[in-house]
């Protein structure tokens, strides 16, 4: 039997996988606990000393036993695996936290970023009604300028039509004056 458990120990130190085969009932013997050997001892009314002897030689066949098949490794082991269990589960909670924490972060980015989104295409419609809106102006402005233009050009044509009637009538008048200085130069004679 502990040919077939240091083949075990063997394995395990050379990092195999760790298969455990279980003895057949014939060949298994239940092996007493602490609290077996303390009720044992209570129930016997031996010598102090004999009962502490023989509670002695009990204890070291049952941690003799324990050692030779390995059991006491096996249950440190057992136990470091279950903490490595817990720590890995720990682990596993922490990381289904953070994705968590990371999906919402996530979905509130996406949220602003559609808002900004949102408000980037109402500034640009903004944008364009403004700019259609200074091209009509522009538009207009031109229009008025050309008018303008045309107005300005009416006035100095009429400005040259009345200063050549001015003209006319200085004429004409200088004529009138100097006729009638004529006229009353010779009456005076």
């Amino acid at each position: 039997m502990t040919g077939l458990l240091d083949r075990f120990k063997e394995e395990d130190s050379e990092g195999s996988e760790m298969v455990e085969e279980r003895p057949s009932y014939e060949e298994t013997e239940p092996e007493p606990t602490q609290s077996d050997i303390i009720e044992s001892e209570i129930v016997e009314s031996e010598p102090e000393n004999e009962s502490r002897s023989g509670l002695n030689d009990v204890q070291e066949q049952a941690s003799s036993s324990g050692d030779d098949i390995g059991i006491s490794s096996l249950m440190d082991k057992r136990a470091k695996l279950e903490e490595a269990v817990d720590y890995v589960g720990m682990m596993i909670a922490n990381l289904k936290e953070k994705r968590t924490g990371l999906e919402k972060e996530i979905e509130e980015e996406s949220v602003d970023i559609k808002n900004l989104k949102e408000k980037l295409v109402k500034v640009n419609d903004y944008i364009e009604e403004e700019t259609r809106g200074i091209q009509n102006l522009a538009n207009k402005r031109s229009s008025v300028e050309r008018e303008a233009d045309e107005v300005g050009s009416l006035i100095t044509t009429l400005r040259d039509k009345l200063g050549g009637i001015d003209r006319v009538i200085d004429d004409e008048g200088n004529r009138i004056k100097s006729f009638k200085d004529s006229r009353t130069k010779s009456s005076s004679l």
